[in-house]
């Protein structure tokens, strides 16, 4: 795609190819880190468990699916060893579903490429662009929401 059709995209697709590009890349790289089995939808889960872990409950309303979906995904992430579900500290008849050192790792490591994903953009449009880019977008985010995220708004993975 050259230049010219980028300058006729809507901002919607605009922002919606720069995110896929980033997801993309991010991706990329945790699977050279052995991190290959992670998708975008852990991350999303992931975010909600740290640092002190989540019912299953809590993350069905996060991620707005069904305790059986949340149930899956957690069973697969187990298996993959990235979760473990411990007995609730204060209900115990329930659980808690907590990152275990493999979880905390590919946590440590989407930090460090996303920096490094950052500063590559920064490189290309410039600090200072990327800056006002930034808090551009912050400003929009929480100006419509009245100064805090929505309920509606998920973390990015």
């Amino acid at each position: 795609m050259n230049h010219q059709v980028f300058n006729e995209l809507d901002l919607t697709s605009l922002l919606s190819l720069s995110f896929r590009a980033l997801i993309d890349e991010l991706h990329d790289r945790l699977r050279e880190l052995g991190f290959g089995d992670i998708r975008p939808a852990h991350g999303f889960m992931f975010k909600c468990i740290t640092p002190n872990g989540a019912t299953g409950i809590e993350l069905a309303e996060y991620l707005g699916i069904t305790k059986q979906a949340v149930s899956k995904m957690v069973d697969y992430l187990e298996k993959s060893g990235y979760v473990v579900r411990q007995t609730h500290p204060t209900d115990k008849r329930g659980k808690i579903i907590v990152l275990t050192e493999r979880g905390w790792l590919v946590v440590k490591a989407k930090e460090k490429i996303l920096t490094e994903i950052e500063g590559g953009w920064s490189k290309n449009i410039g600090t200072e662009r990327m800056q006002m880019l930034k808090e551009d977008l912050s400003k929009l985010v929480f100006e419509e929401n009245a100064g805090k995220l929505s309920s509606r708004l998920r973390p990015v993975w």
